[in-house]
């Protein structure tokens, strides 16, 4: 009876607390309907204003460094990283066909040039987080390894692949919560260097996510829960072996590291293309989100590159919009989309996260420029556009960038802040997609076209 009269109390403060949201801020309504919504944040400060943050430039050159260290060992191990000399990269590919395409889609025309930074297609996991996840690892690999004095720093890390390596590595364990891509990037390098590695997966995982991590050596464990419950359960278990690490995706510095050096390489790719990243040539780019450590990431290392010149913004399904919530709400992580009485479910399940970062969260308040949501027909049909137009095949979740040109117009940003839009750059990030089984990739090009009619 008591823990029934507790309940209810409960029941009416979570109430109270929904009406007041609403009240302060209508979009908080229009989330809890599921409609899209497109967010300018109020919150971001130029950057010589923002932060302090949790991390810095310098972090950012040493994970760098961190990378052209494994260099040998990814040319050894993955040969399909030889055209990049051992360094984790992907293209970035102009797409004026799919800009044509768009703007026939949408009935609205924008302006400046239009890129597809092509981390569906990265090496060794086929997703962005492969800059995060498999960087934690080898930070992980690296520290054990000079600690047991099997390696030194003057060492090439081509040892790596070496059978006493991975014999010491095999007394040792890996874990990580995942809804998917994540789970993948930790599992292909924890596995190819030896670890023992177990990825705790929530039940709304691809199925072919799961089989192929096996297939490559990892051990997974299925809940029923979302990506939440999967990482509270990842972590517990995990920690309870001395032997073993928890890659912590809620918090993980590592993470969040090895993310932001993706600025570096871009920086790079840009100058290739002749584009000087200024106040007359500004930089846009669109970020698939779900718990914001690969956005975030990528963001912070933007903006230490190209300071206020540079305008990133997140994106969002209508059905899990964790980040929007933390950020219009100004509760961050402490809230989760469930607590709005949203169902965090939706086919873009890289995306299908209930509660922020508390790490990015309020790295991000300080430094996107906004957020829009998108329901999940949308990214099938741009998922399609974008096959038709340019022969580029992504799973829907990195779809969900391809609109940003258009939403940052439809919101009047470049208005606001006066800047001119005529040498603009464009960038939707699109973060996974080239390890899709060819049958599930046909289902959802043609789910695609049926939606668009």
């Amino acid at each position: 009876m008591q823990k029934h009269a507790i309940e209810k109390e409960q029941e009416e403060v979570r109430k109270t607390e929904l009406e007041q949201y609403m009240q302060q801020n209508p979009l908080v309504a229009d989330l809890m309907e599921l409609n899209e919504v497109n967010w300018l944040n109020p919150n971001r400060k130029l950057t010589a204003e923002a932060g302090p943050f949790a991390v810095s430039r310098e972090d950012m050159q040493k994970a760098e460094a961190v990378w052209r260290r494994f260099a040998p060992y990814f040319k050894k191990a993955f040969p399909e990283t030889a055209s990049t000399d051992g360094i984790i990269e992907s293209p970035l590919r102009e797409i004026p066909q799919m800009k044509a395409e768009l703007e026939r889609y949408a009935g609205e025309t924008f302006e400046g040039r239009y890129y597809l930074k092509c981390d569906h297609d990265l090496p060794v996991a086929g997703s962005i987080k492969a800059r995060g996840g498999v960087y934690e690892v080898l930070c992980h690999a690296e520290q054990l390894a000079l600690e047991a004095g099997l390696l030194a720093e003057e060492d090439t890390y081509e040892k790596f692949t070496s059978s006493e390596f991975r014999e010491f590595f095999s007394n040792h364990a890996i874990g990580v919560g995942s809804t998917g891509n994540l789970g993948l990037s930790i599992g292909i390098i924890s596995a190819a260097l030896g670890f023992h590695v177990t990825v705790y997966m929530s039940a709304d995982a691809k199925e072919w996510k799961k089989e192929l991590l096996r297939k490559k050596g990892a051990e997974v464990i299925e809940f029923e829960g979302d990506f939440g419950e999967a990482i509270k359960e990842g972590r517990n278990r995990t920690l309870a072996d001395d032997k073993a690490y928890f890659v912590d995706d809620e918090k993980s510095r590592k993470l969040f590291l090895g993310y932001s050096t993706a600025a570096f390489r871009l920086q790079q790719q840009l100058e290739s293309e002749h584009i000087r990243v200024s106040a007359d040539q500004p930089l846009f780019v669109y970020l698939p989100c779900g718990v914001g450590g690969s956005p975030g990431g990528i963001t912070f290392g933007l903006k230490q590159l190209f300071g206020d010149a540079v305008h990133c913004f997140f994106v969002e399904p209508t059905h899990s919009p964790a980040m929007l919530i933390g950020l219009a709400t100004g509760k961050m992580n402490e809230v989760s989309v469930q607590d709005f009485g949203i169902d965090n479910k939706t086919e873009a399940d890289g995306l299908a996260v209930g509660r922020p970062s508390a790490l990015a969260s309020p790295i991000c308040k300080d430094l996107i420029s906004g957020i829009w949501t998108i329901a999940d027909a949308e990214l099938y049909r741009l998922l399609a556009l974008l096959a038709d137009s340019e022969d580029l095949f992504i799973e829907p979740s990195a779809a969900s960038g391809l609109a940003g040109p258009l939403k940052v117009k439809a919101a009047g940003y470049a208005e606001q802040l006066q800047l001119s839009m005529e040498n603009a750059v464009h960038i939707v990030w699109a973060t996974g997609g080239s390890f899709v089984p060819e049958d599930e990739m046909s289902a959802f090009y043609a789910k695609g076209k049926a939606l668009l009619g």
